[in-house]
């Protein structure tokens, strides 16, 4: 048996995220679903494939890693090609490899750092609208990568996720590193960290944006880690400005 390792870019515009829905008779539709179909009717095998992660519905990728595992005879570079044909155009294969036996794409994750883009034009953009949240006031830069230092470091992010918490589950994560950069208009912001609660990155984005716009203090940011309460951070930012940009292994 063989694992394979695969690297995926989607368009997660039309699809209820990475996981499939395990609903009877459920018609919805996402990643994990599309990619089990294809590779199960091209090995004769009820194939699972496991994700490096959970994407909220709408969510992009560029570099999503999934793995698995199958005894089919097929080469590397006809499992490729079947996919390429079969799968539609807003799920691309960019990579197949032979992986590990032990490898998991899930547990195997030291880190992800993900991209939010946001189009700070006064006027929506044609071209980029599907993958951007376009804020026509203009964002006071600075004063978020001065918010942004806040959140670098390990903290308990209970106050910037919609998980509801059960069985004293831990919210205490680790952020890396938080860049923020403008280039004509579309204002980036790169985080990376070992792994991420429900929403958690999205309503980071949704805070950083409040305190661009002046309706919330850089120095706010301490306050609502150490409150503990959702309700202190700022709004969550639409699903369509993000991209899963890497894993790091």
């Amino acid at each position: 048996m063989n694992n394979i390792k695969l690297t995926i870019q989607f368009d997660g515009t039309k699809y209820k995220g990475w996981q499939k829905q395990n609903q009877k008779g459920s018609t919805v539709v996402t990643i994990q679903g599309k990619l089990e179909n294809v590779l199960s009717k091209m090995t004769g095998e009820e194939i699972e494939v496991i994700g490096c992660g959970r994407t909220d519905s709408g969510v992009h990728a560029d570099n999503y890693v999934a793995n698995f595992n199958t005894h089919t005879n097929l080469s590397l570079e006809e499992i490729k090609k079947y996919l390429i044909e079969y799968l539609p155009e807003d799920i691309v294969i960019k990579d197949i490899k032979i992986a590990q036996e032990r490898f998991h794409s899930r547990y195997n994750a030291i880190s992800k750092t993900y991209i939010y883009r946001i189009n700070n034009k006064k006027y929506v953009n044609v071209f980029n609208k599907r993958f951007t949240y376009h804020v026509p006031e203009e964002l006071n830069i600075a004063k978020m990568q001065e918010a942004a230092k806040y959140l670098i470091g390990t903290h308990d992010f209970k106050s910037f996720t919609n998980l509801k918490v059960k069985n004293n589950r831990s919210t205490e994560r680790h952020i890396k590193f938080i860049n923020i950069k403008e280039n004509d208009g579309v204002v980036e912001i790169e985080v990376n960290g070992n792994s991420f609660l429900l929403n958690m990155v999205r309503i980071i984005v949704g805070t950083l944006v409040e305190v661009g716009q002046g309706i919330k203090n850089p120095k706010e940011i301490k306050s609502i880690l150490e409150g503990l309460n959702r309700e202190l951070a700022g709004h969550k930012a639409p699903a369509k400005g993000l991209v899963l940009k890497e894993i790091e292994y």
